[in-house]
């Protein structure tokens, strides 16, 4: 359920109705600025606590794909020590040893995505949607995993269907499964649905990614 295979994608599904879109644009404005009044004070006070924890910037920038390949930075609170990959790109998991003690926290919560309220407002993202990958492990999931690349026919999202279905403990195929069913059947039911069943993973402290 909720998994579709590559072989039975059609991305022409991608151009959904402009009603829809609308619609959702609006929701994703709404929603992020209503999202700031909790998000801030969260923020703050966790940022204070990794810059007491471990030397670094509280904030950091990396450059993801969004709709239709295009490059942008998406905005976290560092979770990692610094200089986390000074000997080049890792795929992190749940047990990263470069990970801090307020970093493991705010990922298994998932306060360290909080800045992305702005890649919300600005259009980067959508409040859901396939989570946004880094060009370097997009380009290796594409020759494993063909289709991987349809990711990227709708906006990413700060949650998705892939992360209320395991997150973590889900491979990067599985993932796939999941947000092709999404771009296939995605509605502002579907969308409501995973917004709700995110509020549930984050206080079951699943932290999926």
């Amino acid at each position: 359920m909720y998994k579709l295979q590559p072989d039975q994608f059609d991305p022409s599904v991608s151009q959904k109705n402009k009603l829809y879109d609308g619609i959702k644009r609006c929701a994703d404005i709404t929603g992020a600025l209503l999202g700031m009044i909790v998000a801030l004070p969260l923020i703050a006070v966790f940022g204070l606590l990794v810059r007491l924890e471990t030397p670094g910037p509280v904030f950091y920038a990396q450059e993801r794909l969004g709709k239709n390949g295009e490059k942008f930075n998406i905005y976290k609170i560092r979770s990692m020590v610094q200089d986390a990959e000074a000997h080049g790109a890792q795929w992190a998991d749940k047990e990263d040893s470069r990970i801090t003690k307020v970093g493991k926290f705010i990922r298994t919560t998932r306060i360290d995505e909080l800045p992305q309220i702005l890649n919300i407002l600005k259009g980067d993202m959508s409040i859901v949607g396939p989570r946004p990958e880094r060009e370097v492990f997009a380009e290796e999931f594409e020759k494993d995993i063909p289709g991987f690349k349809w990711r990227l026919l709708v906006r990413p999202g700060l949650t998705g269907l892939a992360q209320v279905n395991g997150g973590y403990e889900n491979s990067p195929k599985e993932k796939l499964q999941y947000d092709l069913y999404y771009i296939t059947h995605r509605s502002l039911v579907l969308d409501l649905k995973i917004m709700f069943l995110t509020i549930f993973v984050v206080f079951k402290g699943d932290g999926a990614r």
